[in-house]
């Protein structure tokens, strides 16, 4: 009998099989087994009048795992869970020891935070129970989200059809428009600056003004402007001339959000992109000798390294570039850090990214080679530059001109290729020595909004304010995109920089939430609540309380808004239906906005805003042969290729190519598939699988067995 060892990832389940050998044998759940019901009062799964009971149902598409996963634990001398080493990941292992009936006392939760073979071995020597306190942080989340999900979901569809609604989605919606509402009002102020160009032994240098009689330079219009200019025809003296040495300490490895931001400024990934191709590279990847975990686990918040990968960074940098290029790094974490895992690094120095660059996509390769270099820049010494300040005077009107050129490289070495930096130097020049401006120039400037935010502009905001977590920040991101509320675009044509521009929908959504939820929908109540979150999964706060000050809170504000909130009315075209004489309205669809009948849906009239009308079904005069009564009319997909439907859809689903071949739907397909599914003889197996349901009761109990 082998030992059986639960992971969420079939990659990553070929990883560690390849280092526990035959003795085990290492499953995939594939992500979450199951979910929140949907049924009880409101559809909730949650039972509000009794501690926030939580209902659990095995999700539809995970019926099957469960049941094999049931029969494999049977068989097996001792059932491990090796999910993934966060509060998700915690949570998975719950959810699979209620549905395997595993004792809520066992040893057998496993966790490592890199797949190598000494780690994965480390972790099997050292079991623990279940975490139940990182258990019911997650859970005290979810009930969260499900309940401003849904209520407030469906009071926005109710009433200005905005598709949903969640307590960080909700918020980092909210800063974009604010932004863009903050560009709307601004005001350009005038200012002007007075620029020089000088010329000493063939080396030209540019220089500004910079103080006026000793005060800072401000020149408000053009008239001070020229009366600067004209005080500065004659020659300059060199006032002043400092020599310097700046050193610039190395950037911190990566944590979550700091990785999100530099591919996306560096490597132009999105954040959800991003954190795809880390999965990948940390569950595993055939690098010549099977497969073989190249990063730590990506998902963290900590800067800190660990004693073996510091140690072995050292020895390399000072073979590979010398002992002077060795630093010292003291990992400081934000205040808002839980320091779970260690910070995103590789797991083998050895794994140089040129070297496995052939068994790498692309996208691997590329932000591989960004993590590695960025965790090993990390132990290395600050780069030290040279500068130079000169000041240039006449008349009591002061410019300045610096310099600054590299004489140390130091983390440079390696991380240089994602560091903006530009030698500037000065020609030789003495204090008290005459020189005359080849050129002087007055520039009129006006002041610039603050600008849009990008992806990586946003996840820093969001990370600063302590809104959320960095492992949810690319859901929320692709979330609030695919709700319509935001396009990411670039500002102009010449900008090759995408933003986030707020549709009306979007600003819409957040004028009825600052209406009626400005209490609990900003950013200083959410990052309380992710506090509030960090104190359950530390055993400092209570689970319960912590929902019921929510709930309390929330629900008169939600009784107000369905009694206040004025039910918003499709805007009206100024024309009439061409079909039925009923005026035709703007509505918000899937693929953006299109005019269509208000009398929807007994009218289905509807065309493009250019003025396209959507082609009509055309007759065929053949009866449906699936309900006899239909008749079959071409139509026009949205792909623009032509099929016959019959004309009683949605009741009758029948389609054919115009070959006469029949096309059975997706809908269809699911549901022949789950039709299937329950026929003997695999009802049996059905049912052994079906739910489970989970008070608090029980969270309770085995909380105070965990904590004995």
């Amino acid at each position: 009998m082998k030992n059986l060892v639960i992971v969420e990832s079939p990659s990553k389940s070929k990883t560690i099989q390849k280092y526990l050998g035959k003795d085990y044998e290492v499953v995939s759940s594939k992500g979450h087994i199951r979910d929140l019901a949907i049924r009880g009062k409101d559809g909730l799964g949650v039972d509000i009048d009794h501690d926030f009971a939580a209902t659990y149902e095995v999700s539809k598409d995970k019926v099957d795992t469960v049941s094999d996963l049931k029969k494999l634990a049977k068989k097996s001398e001792a059932v491990y869970l090796a999910t993934d080493p966060d509060r998700e990941g915690e949570a998975i292992s719950w959810h699979l020891a209620q549905e395997l009936g595993l004792s809520e006392d066992a040893v057998d939760r496993v966790t490592f935070h890199e797949i190598t073979h000494d780690a994965v071995e480390q972790a099997f020597k050292n079991p623990r129970m279940i975490d139940m306190d990182l258990v019911h942080s997650q859970e005290t989340r979810r009930i969260l989200d499900r309940i401003i999900g849904f209520k407030l979901s469906k009071l926005l569809h109710n009433k200005i059809k905005s598709k949903s609604a969640g307590r960080v989605q909700s918020v980092a919606l909210k800063l974009i428009v604010e932004r863009e509402k903050e560009i709307a009002a601004f005001v350009p102020v005038e200012y002007w600056t007075l620029d020089a160009k000088f010329e000493k032994d063939g080396e030209s240098f540019s220089a500004s003004l910079a103080k006026i009689n000793g005060e800072k330079a401000e020149l408000h219009n053009e008239e001070e402007a020229m009366k600067a200019y004209n005080a500065c025809l004659g020659d300059f003296t060199i006032s002043s001339i400092k020599e310097t040495t700046k050193t610039t300490a190395p950037f911190r490895p990566f944590i979550t959000s700091t990785l999100q931001q530099e591919a996306s400024t560096k490597l132009g990934f999105s954040a959800k992109r991003t954190m795809s191709v880390a999965q990948k590279l940390y569950e595993g990847i055939d690098i010549g000798n099977g497969q073989e975990g190249l990063i730590t686990y990506m998902r963290t918040d900590s800067y800190r390294l660990s004693d073996v990968y510091t140690k072995a960074a050292h020895a390399r940098i000072t073979e590979q570039f010398g002992k002077e290029y060795n630093g010292v790094y003291t990992a400081k974490n934000d205040a808002n850090a839980q320091d779970a895992h260690e910070a995103i690094r590789p797991t083998n120095l050895n794994n140089d990214p040129e070297k496995i660059k052939n068994y790498l996509t692309g996208e691997q390769y590329k932000l591989y080679k960004l993590i590695y270099a960025r965790a090993l820049a990390s132990q290395m010494a600050p780069a030290r530059f040279a500068g130079k300040a000169i000041v240039l005077s006449q008349n009591e009107y002061d410019f300045t001109a610096s310099g600054s050129s590299l004489v140390f490289d130091g983390w440079l070495k390696v991380y240089g290729a994602y560091y903006a930096n530009k030698d500037t130097t000065l020609p030789a020049l003495t204090e008290g020595e005459s020189i005359k401006a080849s050129e002087l120039t007055p520039n009129q400037h006006f002041t610039e909004p603050p600008a849009r935010y990008t992806e990586a502009r946003l996840i820093k905001e969001l990370e600063e304010q302590g809104v959320g977590r960095p492992s949810t920040y690319a859901m929320i991101i692709d979330t609030i995109q695919q709700r319509g509320y935001v396009k990411l675009e670039r500002s102009s044509e010449k900008s090759k920089t995408r933003v986030f521009f707020p549709t009306e929908q979007g600003t819409l959504t957040v004028d009825k939430l600052d209406e009626f939820f400005s209490s609990i929908i900003n950013v200083k109540y959410t990052a309380e609540m992710e506090r509030d979150l960090d104190r359950i999964a530390e055993g400092d706060a209570d689970e319960v309380k912590t929902l019921r000050e929510f709930w309390d809170t929330f629900t008169p504000l939600l009784d107000e808004a369905y009694e206040k909130m004025e039910k918003v009315k499709p805007e009206e075209v100024g024309e009439n239906c061409p079909d039925c004489g009923s005026p035709l309205v703007y509505r918000l669809g899937r693929f953006g906005k299109f005019i269509s009948c208000s009398g929807f849906p007994k009218c289905r009239y509807t065309r493009q805003i250019d003025g396209k009308e959507k082609e009509k079904p055309e007759p065929t005069g053949r009866a449906c042969p699936e309900c006899g009564n239909g008749e079959l009319l071409k139509r026009k997909s949205r792909y623009n290729t032509y099929f016959y439907g019959c004309s009683n859809f949605p009741r009758c689903h029948y389609m054919e190519t115009l070959e006469g071949e029949k096309i059975v739907s997706k809908k269809d397909r699911a549901a022949s598939k789950k039709t299937a599914s329950t026929k003997k003889p695999a009802a049996k197996k059905t049912a052994a699988a079906k739910k489970t349901t989970t008070k608090t009761a029980t969270k309770k109990t085995t909380k105070k067995k965990t904590e004995e």
